[in-house]
């Protein structure tokens, strides 16, 4: 008689990413199947090359705008350019990716009867007119806007889980990640933490926009999985949206001064004009999640940017340069003829 494996099946989208690599190391470590999907166009294989040789390990070259065709168990959906560098490149795109990529998605969790947890964003709450931000809160957002693609988009992914969640019973979980640093974010993608970095490293200048007065909180990325793995494995009565992201918060200028300190530079800081609809204030209120997944950052900030220069300090996050390259059509056209499981033909809802 056939043996079947207890390992539980799990399909990470976006999983040769910054946040979903570390997602992918992580669940192997607990003993499961990892499918790990991705078009490339902001992953890279570098990220999840130590991982290839693993027996429980697969990669696929695949565009969630298409539907997928497989059976899993459990699906985190981190799939979706999270960079303004990149969700501006072509933000058609990047609405498609949060909107039919969660259509897909959910409908491959209704054909599979799996669990389904949406990497959604504190972007959701747009320019917040309210501090600290909680889940309560329905956002501040320009729907016309040139972070719209982004924050619009994922907002619409949120409607969508709630919606098959109310209709067809599927267990969902909603994640609203705040800003997230740690080795493997890439580069050139314009995120404060890694261009503050890269600059000082350089010895070139320290861009900040305006005055420097905005404020942001920052989560090492290992606490941040460990949050998204507790989500995933609480009650299904939990679905979220749960806010994930660490409560202190500090100006940017602020973090300008300590990435100059601690990496030694001689980098001047320069000041630059706002960029459009950039939040002013950004702190996530973490209540539910302590109080529901016993879960808090444990990494202190210094510690945490210490291992991210480290890290880019090394050479190892020296990657490729900030594209976008290849544009997600060619990303598209090589997923539909490349071996993996999809295929075109009916949306699965």
């Amino acid at each position: 008689m056939r043996k079947y494996s207890v390992r539980k099946r799990v399909l990470v989208t976006g999983g040769a990413g910054f946040i979903g690599s570390h997602l992918c190391e992580r669940l192997l470590a607990a003993g499961h199947d990892v499918l790990c999907v991705d078009n490339f166009f902001t992953g890279t294989k570098d990220n999840v090359t130590h991982l290839l040789g693993k027996p429980h390990f697969e990669l696929m070259r695949h565009d969630i705008t298409f539907p997928l065709y497989i059976e899993v168990d459990e699906i985190y959906n981190l799939a979706c350019p999270a960079a303004p560098i990149h969700y501006q490149y072509d933000p058609v795109q990047t609405t498609k990716t949060s909107v039919h990529g969660a259509i897909n998605m959910l409908g491959l969790a209704k054909r599979v009867k799996a669990k389904i947890l949406q990497a959604s964003t504190s972007e959701v709450y747009g320019d917040p007119k309210v501090h600290p931000q909680t889940e309560a809160y329905w956002g501040n957002v320009n729907p016309i806007g040139l972070r719209a693609c982004y924050d619009e988009g994922k907002r619409c992914a949120e409607t969508l889980f709630f919606d098959y969640h109310r209709q067809h019973k599927v267990r969902i979980k909603v994640a609203r990640i705040f800003n997230t640093y740690g080795p493997r974010m890439h580069p050139n993608d314009g995120r404060v933490v890694s261009n503050f970095i890269v600059q000082a490293l350089a010895g070139k200048p320290i861009t900040v926009y305006g005055k420097g007065a905005q404020t942001r909180s920052f989560c090492f990325v290992t606490d941040m999985v460990d949050a998204l793995v507790r989500l995933m494995e609480s009650p299904d009565a939990l679905t979220g949206p749960v806010n994930l992201g660490n409560p202190h918060e500090f100006t940017i200028l602020e973090l300008a001064k300590k990435v100059v300190a601690m990496t030694r530079s001689k980098s001047r800081i320069v000041f630059k004009p706002l960029p459009s609809d950039d939040p002013l204030q950004r702190k996530p209120d973490i209540a539910l999640a302590r109080k529901r997944l016993s879960w808090a950052p444990t990494t202190g900030f210094d510690q945490g940017l210490q291992r991210t220069i480290k890290y880019f300090s090394s050479g190892s996050g020296a990657g490729s340069p900030a594209r976008p390259g290849r544009s997600p059509a060619a990303a598209r056209g090589r997923a539909s003829r490349s071996g993996s499981a999809a295929r075109p033909g009916k949306t699965p809802t």
